[in-house]
């Protein structure tokens, strides 16, 4: 471990390390608003800890909880949180020249390959040299796994004892998907899958059952997959 992090004295490995701690630490914090929210939606304590662990995506994590707690099926909630980790795909594409000089072996890429997802790529690839995007991308992901997992069972333990109809958290899974969406809004793929995927559910809203558009909309993520 030492190792792996020396020379911390170097001040681009400490921007990266620290950068990397910064954002899990922040994203550990997103995570109380799920647990909270899960837990509200009718998930027991445990459920919500299992989803945190196994599937590690904030974004699919948010979307089958608000549909499992609008009523809707496993299989919509399940159709439409694939739909959305499918991007990982994507940013496993992106760092499979990196991949063996981040990870190495096989089964250490493997391993690696859980923590794929939007904030360990963006820290990986926008280093210069393949040993501050090692660092780069075990920090971030370590950290954020940490932290995130650890904020879900905090918020988990918290929604228990906690009205969300009084604290405002009864809003905390749509307010999660717009803070989300604004980021995307600047570029014209990301307005062009926006725009697809509110016609697709205002369209299917009115005759599908519930959670059933949420599904359809959540296929507009393919447009993204043109220029990736």
């Amino acid at each position: 471990m030492k190792r792996f992090f020396a020379p911390l004295t170097d001040p681009i490995v400490r921007r990266v390390v620290v950068a990397s701690l910064t954002l899990g630490g922040a994203v550990g914090v997103f995570a109380l608003s799920f647990g909270v929210a899960s837990v509200s939606a009718g998930a027991s304590v445990w459920q919500t800890c299992a989803l945190s662990f196994f599937v590690f995506t904030g974004a699919s994590q948010f979307s089958a909880m608000s549909v499992v707690g609008a009523g809707g099926s496993l299989v919509a909630a399940f159709g439409g949180a694939a739909l959305l980790a499918a991007r990982n795909f994507v940013y496993g594409l992106a760092l499979s020249s990196s991949a063996k000089s981040m990870a190495g072996s096989l089964p250490r890429r493997i391993f690696a390959a859980h923590f794929v997802i939007d904030e360990t790529t963006a820290l990986a690839l926008a280093q210069e040299s393949p040993r501050l995007r090692k660092i780069a991308f075990w920090t971030t992901g370590i950290g954020l796994f940490t932290f995130w997992n650890l904020g879900t069972l905090i918020g988990a333990l918290a929604g228990n004892a906690i009205d969300p109809q009084k604290f405002g958290l009864d809003i905390a899974f749509p307010a999660a998907f717009i803070v989300m969406l604004l980021p995307h809004l600047r570029t014209k793929l990301g307005r062009q899958a926006a725009a697809l995927g509110g016609a697709l559910c205002l369209i299917s809203i009115s005759f599908l059952p519930i959670g059933i558009p949420i599904l359809i909309a959540a296929c507009a993520v393919l447009v993204g997959l043109r220029n990736d």
